[in-house]
């Protein structure tokens, strides 16, 4: 029987962590988001093996979120729902970013 030592019972030693497309998920999801926006020249991403997820990205200790959101809905309450959802998700600091409105 494995048993883990014990400075590591009762601890997370490899925390689940959302991953991007997951993030993505939660995004779109919420009332008001147009889509995701992969920034002026597309360098808001995180990189997968395979593909890229645009308009999101995920570093070390924090979550960056680059959207473009319906202009008929509060911005401000749009986005701090983008960012009560995946912080809720992820535990992490999140950082959203409105990069454009759509009409």
């Amino acid at each position: 029987m494995n048993e883990l030592p014990d400075e590591a019972a009762g601890r997370v030693i490899d925390p689940v962590g959302q991953t991007a497309e997951d993030v993505a998920i939660l995004v779109r999801g919420v009332p008001g988001v147009q889509g995701l926006h992969s920034g002026l020249f597309g360098e808001v991403a995180t990189y997968l093996a395979g593909h890229r997820v645009a308009g999101v990205r995920v570093g070390p200790g924090r979550i960056e979120v680059h959207v473009v959101l319906d202009g008929n809905v509060p911005i401000r309450m749009t986005a701090e729902r983008i960012h009560a959802v995946v912080h809720a998700a992820t535990r992490l600091p999140v950082h959203v970013v409105v990069e454009d409105v759509a009409a």
